[in-house]
């Protein structure tokens, strides 16, 4: 299993249920969710075999800010 995490713009619930819709369409994500308290509204996803970029490229393409956050 791999944690994937990411800065987003994702900071209100609202937002959080938009996103819901993509990140639903995603194969291989077993559960995510988003910290509306951190200062990088972090995503974080646990999923089989997925790439971050995969991850970015789907939400940015539906407007959404995503950045992996590195180590």
């Amino acid at each position: 299993m791999n944690i994937l995490v990411f800065k987003t713009n994702l900071h209100n619930p609202e937002l959080v249920n938009q996103a819901r819709t993509v990140l639903q369409t995603i194969p291989g994500i077993q559960r995510w969710n988003v910290d509306m308290h951190d200062c990088d509204n972090v995503l974080r996803i646990e999923a089989g075999e997925l790439s971050a970029q995969s991850v970015e490229n789907l939400l940015q393409q539906a407007g959404y800010y995503c950045e992996e956050l590195q180590d």
